[in-house]
């Protein structure tokens, strides 16, 4: 079965963030809590845990992509 993992909020008044690097590829397993991708506020970066586990199968957004919280950003196959 197939997942969406969405962009949390990355702090209280933090509605977007910037894609600084993803931490994982296309075809990789993630396990839940391994960090998955480093974003970038106006303030801080930050690195961004997986809140499930599986295979990923696609990666919805690049480097310097802005991205909003709720945003699709990656889709998973269930282990």
């Amino acid at each position: 079965m197939r997942s969406t993992i969405k962009m949390p909020r990355v702090g209280d008044t933090v509605d977007s963030v910037y894609l600084v690097s993803w931490k994982k590829s296309v075809g990789e397993e993630i396990a839940v809590g391994e960090m998955l991708l480093e974003v970038e506020t106006d303030k801080a970066t930050v690195e961004v845990p997986s809140p499930i586990a599986g295979k990923i199968v696609e990666l919805l957004f690049e480097e310097d992509d802005e991205i909003k919280t709720g945003d699709p950003i990656v889709i998973c196959e269930g282990l």
